[in-house]
């Protein structure tokens, strides 16, 4: 998976929005205000995402292509090698476990209010 088409994935997922909060090249996604991905426009090779902590670790230790974010607490925070051999459907998998972290911490009213839900989780 490429760096567009993590992009278009992410922006397919319901009631994602996408801004530049820090600088001009590094793309935030969000949902319900809150980020669940990032990725440099400049360096396209990294992509970083939220992940449970245990989950990030086991990540880590069975693919090279996943190490701690840089710049981001590395106990939730996971940064993946789109340049790597990671297949599409776990990257895709990645993504919506991120997306669902965040949606799990959010306020129950917040949740109910703006529709939010967890979507589903598929095995890699």
């Amino acid at each position: 998976m490429n760096i567009e088409e993590a992009r278009d994935y992410c922006l397919s997922l319901p009631l994602v929005t996408e801004d530049f909060p820090f600088d001009e090249t590094t793309l935030v996604f969000r949902i319900g205000g809150k980020i669940f991905a990032m990725m440099d426009l400049e360096n396209t090779e990294w992509f970083v995402l939220k992940c449970f902590p245990e989950y990030a670790l086991e990540l880590r230790e069975r693919y090279p292509e996943i190490a701690p974010a840089w710049h981001m607490n590395k106990k939730h925070w996971n940064q993946l090698n789109l340049f790597g051999s990671l297949p599409d459907k776990l990257v895709q998998s990645l993504i919506r476990h991120s997306y669902n972290e965040v949606v799990k911490k959010m306020p129950r009213k917040l949740k109910t209010e703006a529709n939010i839900y967890p979507l589903p989780e598929d095995d890699e």
